[in-house]
Protein backbone atom coordinates (compact mmCIF):
# COMPACT_ATOMS: atom_id res chain seq x y z
CA UNK A 1 0.00 0.00 0.00
CA UNK A 2 1.27 3.47 -0.83
CA UNK A 3 2.95 5.23 2.11
CA UNK A 4 0.67 8.24 1.58
CA UNK A 5 -2.34 6.06 2.42
CA UNK A 6 -0.67 4.60 5.50
CA UNK A 7 0.30 8.07 6.66
CA UNK A 8 -3.29 9.28 6.27
CA UNK A 9 -4.62 6.41 8.35
CA UNK A 10 -1.97 6.96 11.04
CA UNK A 11 -2.79 10.65 11.22
CA UNK A 12 -6.50 9.87 11.48
CA UNK A 13 -6.36 6.96 13.93
CA UNK A 14 -3.00 7.30 15.64
CA UNK A 15 -0.03 5.05 14.93
CA UNK A 16 -1.19 2.58 17.59
CA UNK A 17 -4.29 1.79 15.51
CA UNK A 18 -2.68 1.26 12.09
CA UNK A 19 -0.47 -1.71 11.29
CA UNK A 20 1.20 -2.89 8.10
CA UNK A 21 3.88 -5.08 9.68
CA UNK A 22 4.14 -8.74 8.71
CA UNK A 23 2.92 -10.06 12.07
CA UNK A 24 -0.40 -8.22 11.85
CA UNK A 25 -0.89 -9.01 8.18
CA UNK A 26 -0.46 -12.72 8.93
CA UNK A 27 -2.67 -12.58 12.02
CA UNK A 28 -5.54 -11.10 9.99
CA UNK A 29 -5.09 -13.13 6.80
CA UNK A 30 -7.18 -16.22 7.67
CA UNK A 31 -10.40 -17.43 9.25
CA UNK A 32 -11.75 -20.86 10.24
CA UNK A 33 -11.31 -22.06 6.64
CA UNK A 34 -7.52 -21.69 7.14
CA UNK A 35 -7.37 -20.14 3.67
CA UNK A 36 -4.93 -17.22 3.62
CA UNK A 37 -5.11 -13.81 1.93
CA UNK A 38 -2.89 -11.11 3.37
CA UNK A 39 -4.28 -7.57 3.63
CA UNK A 40 -2.08 -4.54 3.03
CA UNK A 41 -2.91 -2.96 6.39
CA UNK A 42 -5.02 -3.52 9.50
CA UNK A 43 -7.03 -0.58 10.89
CA UNK A 44 -8.66 -0.32 14.31
CA UNK A 45 -11.32 2.43 14.23
CA UNK A 46 -12.09 4.02 17.59
CA UNK A 47 -15.65 5.05 16.81
CA UNK A 48 -18.26 5.51 14.12
CA UNK A 49 -16.73 8.78 12.94
CA UNK A 50 -13.43 6.99 12.28
CA UNK A 51 -15.29 4.39 10.23
CA UNK A 52 -16.98 7.12 8.22
CA UNK A 53 -13.74 8.92 7.42
CA UNK A 54 -11.94 5.68 6.56
CA UNK A 55 -14.67 4.62 4.13
CA UNK A 56 -14.86 8.04 2.54
CA UNK A 57 -11.09 8.07 1.95
CA UNK A 58 -11.01 4.50 0.66
CA UNK A 59 -13.93 5.15 -1.66
CA UNK A 60 -12.19 8.20 -3.14
CA UNK A 61 -8.94 6.25 -3.62
CA UNK A 62 -10.51 2.91 -4.60
CA UNK A 63 -8.99 1.04 -1.66
CA UNK A 64 -10.64 -2.27 -0.85
CA UNK A 65 -12.05 -2.66 2.69
CA UNK A 66 -12.89 -5.94 4.42
CA UNK A 67 -14.81 -5.58 7.71
CA UNK A 68 -13.80 -8.27 10.19
CA UNK A 69 -15.23 -9.50 13.47
CA UNK A 70 -13.41 -12.35 15.18
CA UNK A 71 -12.46 -14.26 12.04
CA UNK A 72 -14.39 -17.35 13.16
CA UNK A 73 -16.33 -17.83 9.91
CA UNK A 74 -16.28 -21.06 7.90
CA UNK A 75 -16.67 -19.63 4.38
CA UNK A 76 -14.06 -16.91 3.99
CA UNK A 77 -16.47 -14.00 4.37
CA UNK A 78 -13.94 -11.90 6.31
CA UNK A 79 -10.91 -12.75 4.18
CA UNK A 80 -9.23 -9.88 2.28
CA UNK A 81 -9.19 -11.86 -0.95
CA UNK A 82 -8.78 -8.66 -3.01
CA UNK A 83 -6.11 -7.09 -0.81
CA UNK A 84 -6.70 -3.66 0.69
CA UNK A 85 -7.32 -3.00 4.38
CA UNK A 86 -8.91 -4.95 7.19
CA UNK A 87 -11.30 -2.97 9.39
CA UNK A 88 -11.14 -4.66 12.82
CA UNK A 89 -13.49 -3.85 15.71
CA UNK A 90 -12.28 -5.91 18.66
CA UNK A 91 -9.89 -3.28 20.04
CA UNK A 92 -12.18 -0.27 20.53
CA UNK A 93 -15.72 -0.79 19.23
CA UNK A 94 -16.49 -3.64 21.62
CA UNK A 95 -18.85 -2.17 24.20
CA UNK A 96 -22.38 -2.93 25.38
CA UNK A 97 -23.81 0.57 25.21
CA UNK A 98 -27.18 -0.06 26.87
CA UNK A 99 -29.45 -2.72 28.33
CA UNK A 100 -32.95 -1.27 28.30
CA UNK A 101 -34.95 -3.28 30.85
CA UNK A 102 -38.25 -1.52 30.16
CA UNK A 103 -38.25 -2.15 26.43
CA UNK A 104 -36.20 -5.36 26.64
CA UNK A 105 -33.53 -4.35 24.14
CA UNK A 106 -29.76 -4.05 24.18
CA UNK A 107 -27.58 -1.71 22.13
CA UNK A 108 -24.10 -3.00 21.34
CA UNK A 109 -21.10 -2.22 19.20
CA UNK A 110 -20.02 -4.75 16.55
CA UNK A 111 -16.96 -6.00 18.44
CA UNK A 112 -18.93 -7.29 21.45
CA UNK A 113 -18.42 -11.04 21.94
CA UNK A 114 -21.65 -13.02 21.76
CA UNK A 115 -21.07 -14.86 25.04
CA UNK A 116 -20.21 -11.64 26.90
CA UNK A 117 -23.48 -10.14 25.68
CA UNK A 118 -25.45 -13.22 26.75
CA UNK A 119 -23.90 -13.14 30.22
CA UNK A 120 -24.58 -9.43 30.64
CA UNK A 121 -28.28 -9.65 29.80
CA UNK A 122 -28.79 -12.86 31.77
CA UNK A 123 -27.32 -11.18 34.85
CA UNK A 124 -30.42 -8.93 34.87
CA UNK A 125 -32.89 -11.74 34.11
CA UNK A 126 -33.14 -11.29 30.34
CA UNK A 127 -32.16 -13.61 27.53
CA UNK A 128 -30.49 -13.35 24.10
CA UNK A 129 -31.10 -16.76 22.44
CA UNK A 130 -28.82 -16.88 19.34
CA UNK A 131 -25.98 -19.21 20.32
CA UNK A 132 -23.61 -20.09 17.47
CA UNK A 133 -21.04 -22.75 18.33
CA UNK A 134 -18.46 -19.94 18.18
CA UNK A 135 -20.27 -17.89 20.84
CA UNK A 136 -17.25 -17.91 23.17
CA UNK A 137 -15.27 -15.80 20.69
CA UNK A 138 -17.45 -14.68 17.74
CA UNK A 139 -18.60 -11.06 17.69
CA UNK A 140 -22.14 -9.74 17.44
CA UNK A 141 -21.15 -7.72 14.37
CA UNK A 142 -19.92 -10.88 12.68
CA UNK A 143 -23.05 -12.76 13.79
CA UNK A 144 -25.23 -10.08 12.16
CA UNK A 145 -23.15 -9.95 8.98
CA UNK A 146 -23.36 -13.74 8.64
CA UNK A 147 -26.84 -14.17 10.20
CA UNK A 148 -25.49 -16.79 12.58
CA UNK A 149 -27.65 -19.54 14.01
CA UNK A 150 -27.03 -22.07 16.75
CA UNK A 151 -28.53 -24.96 18.66
CA UNK A 152 -31.43 -22.94 20.09
CA UNK A 153 -32.68 -21.92 16.64
CA UNK A 154 -35.34 -24.66 16.58
CA UNK A 155 -37.42 -22.71 19.10
CA UNK A 156 -35.98 -19.23 19.20
CA UNK A 157 -34.80 -18.51 15.67
CA UNK A 158 -31.52 -17.01 14.50
CA UNK A 159 -29.74 -13.67 14.62
CA UNK A 160 -32.06 -11.90 12.17
CA UNK A 161 -35.00 -12.55 14.48
CA UNK A 162 -33.41 -10.38 17.20
CA UNK A 163 -31.99 -7.44 15.24
CA UNK A 164 -34.36 -4.50 15.62
CA UNK A 165 -32.18 -1.66 14.32
CA UNK A 166 -28.73 -0.92 12.96
CA UNK A 167 -26.44 2.01 12.44
CA UNK A 168 -24.11 1.59 9.51
CA UNK A 169 -21.69 3.51 7.32
CA UNK A 170 -22.06 3.42 3.55
CA UNK A 171 -18.98 3.16 1.31
CA UNK A 172 -19.06 6.91 0.62
CA UNK A 173 -18.88 7.65 4.36
CA UNK A 174 -22.55 8.46 4.91
CA UNK A 175 -23.96 7.25 8.22
CA UNK A 176 -27.42 5.68 8.15
CA UNK A 177 -29.81 4.37 10.78
CA UNK A 178 -32.31 1.67 9.86
CA UNK A 179 -34.98 0.07 11.99
CA UNK A 180 -36.32 1.15 15.39
CA UNK A 181 -36.52 -0.23 18.88
CA UNK A 182 -40.29 -0.42 18.49
CA UNK A 183 -42.06 -3.78 18.23
CA UNK A 184 -43.78 -2.64 15.04
CA UNK A 185 -42.08 -0.69 12.24
CA UNK A 186 -43.40 -0.95 8.69
CA UNK A 187 -42.26 2.39 7.27
CA UNK A 188 -39.97 2.38 4.24
CA UNK A 189 -37.89 -0.43 2.80
CA UNK A 190 -36.53 -3.02 5.23
CA UNK A 191 -32.90 -1.84 5.10
CA UNK A 192 -32.15 -3.65 8.33
CA UNK A 193 -33.11 -6.94 6.71
CA UNK A 194 -30.96 -6.18 3.67
CA UNK A 195 -27.87 -5.47 5.76
CA UNK A 196 -28.29 -8.58 7.92
CA UNK A 197 -26.39 -11.46 6.28
CA UNK A 198 -24.83 -9.15 3.67
CA UNK A 199 -21.33 -10.33 4.68
CA UNK A 200 -19.96 -6.80 4.88
CA UNK A 201 -20.52 -6.19 1.17
CA UNK A 202 -23.02 -3.32 1.43
CA UNK A 203 -22.14 -1.22 4.49
CA UNK A 204 -20.11 -1.35 7.70
CA UNK A 205 -22.29 -1.95 10.76
CA UNK A 206 -21.32 0.24 13.73
CA UNK A 207 -24.18 -0.20 16.21
CA UNK A 208 -26.76 -2.96 16.74
CA UNK A 209 -30.05 -2.84 18.65
CA UNK A 210 -31.10 -6.33 19.75
CA UNK A 211 -34.40 -7.69 21.02
CA UNK A 212 -34.24 -9.51 24.35
CA UNK A 213 -36.74 -11.85 25.98
CA UNK A 214 -37.36 -13.07 29.49
CA UNK A 215 -35.04 -15.88 30.51
CA UNK A 216 -36.83 -19.24 31.02
CA UNK A 217 -36.38 -20.58 34.54
CA UNK A 218 -36.28 -24.32 33.83
CA UNK A 219 -34.65 -26.65 31.28
CA UNK A 220 -34.84 -30.41 30.74
CA UNK A 221 -32.56 -32.56 28.57
CA UNK A 222 -33.14 -36.00 27.04
CA UNK A 223 -31.52 -38.39 24.59
CA UNK A 224 -33.10 -40.98 22.28
CA UNK A 225 -31.32 -43.84 20.50
CA UNK A 226 -32.66 -44.96 17.10
CA UNK A 227 -31.97 -47.97 14.84
CA UNK A 228 -31.56 -45.85 11.70
CA UNK A 229 -31.00 -42.20 10.88
CA UNK A 230 -34.27 -42.22 8.92
CA UNK A 231 -36.19 -43.26 12.04
CA UNK A 232 -34.58 -40.39 13.95
CA UNK A 233 -35.40 -37.86 11.25
CA UNK A 234 -39.03 -38.99 11.20
CA UNK A 235 -39.16 -38.39 14.96
CA UNK A 236 -37.85 -34.84 14.53
CA UNK A 237 -40.61 -33.38 12.39
CA UNK A 238 -43.32 -35.50 14.02
CA UNK A 239 -42.32 -34.08 17.41
CA UNK A 240 -42.89 -30.58 16.05
CA UNK A 241 -46.20 -31.64 14.52
CA UNK A 242 -47.28 -33.01 17.92
CA UNK A 243 -47.23 -29.51 19.35
CA UNK A 244 -43.83 -29.42 21.08
CA UNK A 245 -41.12 -27.02 19.95
CA UNK A 246 -37.87 -28.02 21.64
CA UNK A 247 -35.20 -25.42 22.34
CA UNK A 248 -32.80 -27.73 20.52
CA UNK A 249 -33.12 -31.02 18.66
CA UNK A 250 -29.66 -32.24 17.65
CA UNK A 251 -28.56 -35.46 16.01
CA UNK A 252 -25.50 -37.60 15.41
CA UNK A 253 -25.47 -40.30 12.73
CA UNK A 254 -23.74 -43.66 13.10
CA UNK A 255 -20.38 -42.53 11.69
CA UNK A 256 -20.32 -39.58 14.08
CA UNK A 257 -21.29 -41.74 17.05
CA UNK A 258 -18.43 -44.13 16.24
CA UNK A 259 -15.95 -41.28 15.92
CA UNK A 260 -16.92 -39.71 19.25
CA UNK A 261 -16.72 -43.09 20.97
CA UNK A 262 -13.33 -43.89 19.45
CA UNK A 263 -11.86 -40.56 20.57
CA UNK A 264 -13.60 -40.00 23.92
CA UNK A 265 -14.86 -43.45 25.09
CA UNK A 266 -18.17 -42.23 26.53
CA UNK A 267 -20.04 -45.51 26.27
CA UNK A 268 -22.11 -44.52 23.25
CA UNK A 269 -23.97 -47.30 21.39
CA UNK A 270 -21.85 -47.68 18.24
CA UNK A 271 -24.49 -49.95 16.67
CA UNK A 272 -27.11 -47.17 16.79
CA UNK A 273 -28.21 -45.63 13.53
CA UNK A 274 -28.58 -42.21 15.15
CA UNK A 275 -28.89 -40.34 18.42
CA UNK A 276 -31.19 -37.40 19.07
CA UNK A 277 -30.45 -35.02 21.95
CA UNK A 278 -33.09 -32.46 22.90
CA UNK A 279 -33.75 -29.64 25.34
CA UNK A 280 -37.06 -28.13 26.36
CA UNK A 281 -37.52 -25.09 28.57
CA UNK A 282 -40.23 -23.11 30.37
CA UNK A 283 -41.22 -21.68 33.72
CA UNK A 284 -43.42 -24.47 35.12
CA UNK A 285 -42.46 -28.03 36.03
CA UNK A 286 -45.79 -29.32 34.75
CA UNK A 287 -45.21 -27.71 31.36
CA UNK A 288 -41.78 -29.30 31.00
CA UNK A 289 -43.16 -32.66 32.10
CA UNK A 290 -45.86 -32.47 29.43
CA UNK A 291 -43.34 -31.57 26.73
CA UNK A 292 -41.05 -34.44 27.70
CA UNK A 293 -43.91 -36.92 27.77
CA UNK A 294 -44.91 -35.95 24.22
CA UNK A 295 -41.31 -36.22 22.98
CA UNK A 296 -40.87 -39.62 24.63
CA UNK A 297 -44.07 -40.92 23.03
CA UNK A 298 -43.16 -39.67 19.56
CA UNK A 299 -39.62 -41.04 19.86
CA UNK A 300 -40.87 -44.50 20.84
CA UNK A 301 -43.50 -44.45 18.10
CA UNK A 302 -40.65 -43.92 15.62
CA UNK A 303 -38.40 -46.75 16.74
CA UNK A 304 -36.51 -45.24 19.68
CA UNK A 305 -34.96 -48.16 21.59
CA UNK A 306 -33.77 -46.19 24.60
CA UNK A 307 -34.91 -42.84 26.01
CA UNK A 308 -32.92 -41.17 28.77
CA UNK A 309 -33.88 -38.03 30.69
CA UNK A 310 -31.14 -36.12 32.48
CA UNK A 311 -31.79 -35.88 36.21
CA UNK A 312 -29.26 -33.13 36.91
CA UNK A 313 -27.24 -30.37 35.25
CA UNK A 314 -24.21 -32.65 35.30
CA UNK A 315 -26.10 -35.48 33.61
CA UNK A 316 -27.44 -33.05 31.00
CA UNK A 317 -23.88 -31.93 30.22
CA UNK A 318 -22.90 -35.58 29.83
CA UNK A 319 -25.69 -36.16 27.32
CA UNK A 320 -24.65 -33.07 25.36
CA UNK A 321 -20.95 -33.99 25.36
CA UNK A 322 -21.14 -36.12 22.23
CA UNK A 323 -22.85 -33.40 20.19
CA UNK A 324 -20.57 -30.62 21.37
CA UNK A 325 -17.47 -32.66 20.56
CA UNK A 326 -18.65 -34.27 17.34
CA UNK A 327 -16.72 -32.06 14.95
CA UNK A 328 -13.19 -32.58 16.33
CA UNK A 329 -13.79 -36.33 16.69
CA UNK A 330 -14.24 -36.72 12.93
CA UNK A 331 -10.48 -36.52 12.42
CA UNK A 332 -10.50 -40.31 12.70
CA UNK A 333 -11.91 -40.45 9.15
CA UNK A 334 -9.47 -38.22 7.31
CA UNK A 335 -7.03 -35.34 7.35
CA UNK A 336 -9.28 -32.93 5.43
CA UNK A 337 -12.89 -32.16 6.34
CA UNK A 338 -15.14 -30.50 3.77
CA UNK A 339 -17.94 -29.40 6.07
CA UNK A 340 -21.14 -27.82 4.85
CA UNK A 341 -24.28 -26.55 6.61
CA UNK A 342 -27.09 -27.38 4.22
CA UNK A 343 -30.71 -26.93 5.31
CA UNK A 344 -33.93 -28.50 4.07
CA UNK A 345 -37.57 -28.50 5.23
CA UNK A 346 -37.74 -30.81 8.27
CA UNK A 347 -40.00 -33.30 6.49
CA UNK A 348 -37.26 -33.82 3.89
CA UNK A 349 -34.61 -34.81 6.43
CA UNK A 350 -35.10 -38.60 6.05
CA UNK A 351 -34.63 -38.43 2.28
CA UNK A 352 -31.72 -35.99 2.55
CA UNK A 353 -29.74 -38.22 4.93
CA UNK A 354 -30.48 -41.31 2.86
CA UNK A 355 -29.18 -39.66 -0.30
CA UNK A 356 -26.11 -38.23 1.41
CA UNK A 357 -25.19 -41.75 2.47
CA UNK A 358 -25.52 -42.86 -1.15
CA UNK A 359 -23.18 -40.04 -2.26
CA UNK A 360 -20.58 -41.18 0.26
CA UNK A 361 -20.82 -44.75 -1.05
CA UNK A 362 -20.54 -43.54 -4.65
CA UNK A 363 -17.25 -41.73 -3.99
CA UNK A 364 -16.02 -44.21 -1.37
CA UNK A 365 -15.61 -41.44 1.20
CA UNK A 366 -16.94 -41.25 4.76
CA UNK A 367 -19.63 -38.55 5.10
CA UNK A 368 -20.52 -38.32 8.81
CA UNK A 369 -23.42 -35.99 9.56
CA UNK A 370 -24.66 -34.22 12.66
CA UNK A 371 -26.43 -30.99 13.42
CA UNK A 372 -29.54 -29.00 14.12
CA UNK A 373 -32.33 -31.20 12.85
CA UNK A 374 -34.87 -29.24 14.85
CA UNK A 375 -34.59 -26.56 12.16
CA UNK A 376 -33.58 -28.83 9.26
CA UNK A 377 -29.91 -27.76 9.36
CA UNK A 378 -27.46 -30.62 8.74
CA UNK A 379 -23.68 -30.42 8.99
CA UNK A 380 -22.32 -32.75 6.34
CA UNK A 381 -18.64 -33.63 6.58
CA UNK A 382 -17.00 -35.15 3.52
CA UNK A 383 -13.76 -36.63 4.83
CA UNK A 384 -10.72 -36.71 2.50
CA UNK A 385 -6.96 -37.13 2.49
CA UNK A 386 -5.45 -33.65 2.21
CA UNK A 387 -2.30 -35.10 0.61
CA UNK A 388 -4.17 -37.03 -2.08
CA UNK A 389 -5.37 -34.88 -5.02
CA UNK A 390 -7.72 -37.64 -6.19
CA UNK A 391 -9.35 -37.86 -2.76
CA UNK A 392 -9.77 -34.10 -2.62
CA UNK A 393 -11.35 -33.99 -6.08
CA UNK A 394 -13.76 -36.74 -5.11
CA UNK A 395 -14.62 -34.74 -2.01
CA UNK A 396 -15.42 -31.59 -3.97
CA UNK A 397 -17.49 -33.59 -6.47
CA UNK A 398 -19.40 -35.14 -3.57
CA UNK A 399 -20.09 -31.70 -2.09
CA UNK A 400 -21.51 -30.47 -5.40
CA UNK A 401 -23.82 -33.48 -5.59
CA UNK A 402 -24.98 -32.89 -2.01
CA UNK A 403 -25.74 -29.25 -2.85
CA UNK A 404 -27.78 -30.33 -5.88
CA UNK A 405 -29.76 -32.79 -3.78
CA UNK A 406 -30.38 -30.11 -1.16
CA UNK A 407 -31.73 -27.62 -3.68
CA UNK A 408 -33.85 -30.33 -5.32
CA UNK A 409 -35.45 -31.01 -1.92
CA UNK A 410 -36.37 -27.35 -1.51
CA UNK A 411 -33.38 -26.53 0.68
CA UNK A 412 -30.60 -23.99 0.77
CA UNK A 413 -26.81 -24.01 0.42
CA UNK A 414 -26.30 -22.59 3.89
CA UNK A 415 -28.29 -22.43 7.09
CA UNK A 416 -25.60 -20.77 9.20
CA UNK A 417 -22.18 -20.25 7.63
CA UNK A 418 -23.25 -18.12 4.67
CA UNK A 419 -21.55 -18.18 1.24
CA UNK A 420 -18.38 -16.07 1.36
CA UNK A 421 -15.71 -17.42 -0.95
CA UNK A 422 -16.11 -21.11 -0.17
CA UNK A 423 -19.57 -21.53 -1.70
CA UNK A 424 -19.53 -18.74 -4.26
CA UNK A 425 -19.03 -21.17 -7.14
CA UNK A 426 -22.25 -22.99 -6.22
CA UNK A 427 -24.59 -19.99 -6.13
CA UNK A 428 -25.84 -20.84 -9.63
CA UNK A 429 -27.31 -24.07 -8.25
CA UNK A 430 -29.65 -22.17 -5.95
CA UNK A 431 -30.30 -18.90 -7.79
CA UNK A 432 -31.33 -18.03 -11.33
CA UNK A 433 -29.45 -15.54 -13.50
CA UNK A 434 -32.23 -13.03 -12.86
CA UNK A 435 -31.86 -13.41 -9.11
CA UNK A 436 -28.06 -13.13 -9.23
CA UNK A 437 -28.37 -9.98 -11.37
CA UNK A 438 -30.74 -8.53 -8.78
CA UNK A 439 -28.19 -9.23 -6.05
CA UNK A 440 -25.53 -7.45 -8.14
CA UNK A 441 -27.85 -4.47 -8.63
CA UNK A 442 -28.34 -4.16 -4.87
CA UNK A 443 -24.59 -4.37 -4.35
CA UNK A 444 -24.00 -1.63 -6.93
CA UNK A 445 -26.66 0.62 -5.41
CA UNK A 446 -24.91 0.53 -2.04
CA UNK A 447 -21.32 0.27 -3.27
CA UNK A 448 -20.92 1.59 -6.84
CA UNK A 449 -17.12 1.49 -6.68
CA UNK A 450 -17.08 -2.07 -5.32
CA UNK A 451 -14.71 -1.33 -2.43
CA UNK A 452 -16.54 -3.27 0.29
CA UNK A 453 -15.58 -6.95 0.51
CA UNK A 454 -15.85 -7.56 -3.25
CA UNK A 455 -16.39 -10.96 -4.94
CA UNK A 456 -18.00 -12.58 -1.92
CA UNK A 457 -21.18 -14.62 -2.59
CA UNK A 458 -20.22 -14.78 -6.26
CA UNK A 459 -20.97 -11.05 -6.75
Amino acid sequence: MEITHINYFKKLLGEENVYDDKAHLIAYCYDATRTRYEPEAVLFPRDENDVSLILKYCNEHRIIITPRGAGSGFTGGSLPASGGVILAFEKHMNKILEIDMENMVAVVQPGVINKHHQEAVESVGLFYPPDPASQEYSSIGGNVSENAGGMRAAKYGITKDYVMALKAVLPNGDIIRCGKRTIKDVAGYNLTGILIASEGTLAVITEITLKLISKPKLTKTAMGIFPTVEHAMEAVYKTMAAGVTPVAMEFLDNLTIKAVEEVYQKGLPTDAGAILITDVDGNLDDDLRLQMDVIKTVFHDNGCSHFQEAQSVTEAATLWFARRNASPALKVYGTKKLNEDITVPRSKLPELLKRIKEVGEKYNLPVPCFGHTGDGNVHTNVMCDKNDPESLQKGHDAIEEIFKITVELGGTLSGEHRIGLAKAAFMHLAFSDEEMNLFRSIKKAFDPNNILNPHKMGL
